[in-house]
């Protein structure tokens, strides 16, 4: 059995929490300076020079990659309850919807960070819209078994509503004024429930979507 080197493992350990610490930190900067944030200006709300601050990163791009780990951590914990949703098809939609709306509007900087530091990654295991595609190919893939129908469109639709109602939000959000949340939340619900259905439609599947849906499990 290989010896672990007690010092070895606490000097990994401290490394982790001062990657967590700097992590944190330019989530602060993110949210005070904006998308356009500076390693300079990280490095100040973290208190520390720029070049200490890459001792524990390998350049720009380890950085970032760590901030949008963080990012999809923290979107994901606040959407957990989504993901056992329940009433009908619309109400479990326009739930989704304007929660995630939400977290974008509560946290633009960031998106606008991870959108332009992370472009063209929609598969991306490490960002936010990898996260909540993920989640919602889950949910897909149990409903279409539960139909009896092929599963496998399940991660095309997840990921494909996902960066439809990214574009639209991101547009949204550098066009204020032209619609309300609320109106938002309904034009896109509306649109995901036209997609899906079409999906059921050409398994033979016709669904209410204003009656209540039980979820999978229970089918």
């Amino acid at each position: 059995m290989t010896k672990v080197d007690g010092r070895a493992a606490r000097w990994a350990g401290q490394q982790e929490r001062r990657r967590a610490e700097f992590v944190d930190a330019a989530l602060a900067a993110i949210a005070e300076h904006g998308p356009d944030v500076s390693t300079e200006q990280i490095a100040e709300r973290a208190g520390v020079a720029r070049t200490r601050l890459y001792r524990h990163f390998d350049g720009a791009a380890d950085l970032q990659r760590a901030i949008a780990e963080r990012a999809a951590e923290l979107v994901t914990a606040e959407l957990a309850p989504l993901w056992h949703p329940e009433g009908s098809p619309n109400e479990m939609i326009a739930t989704v919807i304007s929660t995630h709306l939400r977290w974008l509007t509560e946290h633009a900087h960031l998106h606008r960070y991870l959108v332009r530091t992370l472009p063209g990654r929609p598969e991306a295991s490490t960002d936010v819209r990898g996260a909540i595609a993920r989640h919602l190919s889950a949910l897909f893939t149990g409903y279409l078994t539960a139909f009896g129908l092929d599963p496998a469109p399940a991660d095309t639709i997840a990921f494909g509503l996902v960066g439809y109602v990214e574009s639209a939000t991101t547009r949204w959000l550098d066009h204020p004024g032209t619609l309300s949340l609320a109106q938002l939340t309904a034009q896109l619900t509306g649109t995901i429930w036209a997609m899906l259905d079409h999906t059921l439609q050409a398994g033979g599947v016709a669904l209410d979507p204003d009656r209540p849906l039980p979820l999978p499990d229970a089918l």
